[in-house]
């Protein structure tokens, strides 16, 4: 890889260390349990809840930033 390459992967994984500890610490106070507990269905039905949720704030940001457009323009 390339110099930029590593710098930019760098600074995403300085960013996910940053990120990972408060958040599962604040999942863990909301949610209780373990998640290491959760049957694979379990997860799965999170994971799916999850991303629902990231498709709506990554749509509002869209709108924000350009107006609302579905089918999105390219």
């Amino acid at each position: 890889m390339t110099p930029e390459q590593e710098a930019h992967l760098e600074r995403i994984k300085v960013g996910f260390t940053t990120l990972v500890d408060p958040k599962y610490r604040k999942g863990q106070l909301e949610h209780g349990g373990d998640l290491f507990e959760k049957t694979p269905t379990e997860l799965l039905d999170m994971a799916i809840e999850e991303a629902i949720d990231n498709l709506v704030y990554l749509l509002s940001i869209k709108e924000k930033l350009h107006g609302f457009q579905y089918p999105p323009s390219r």
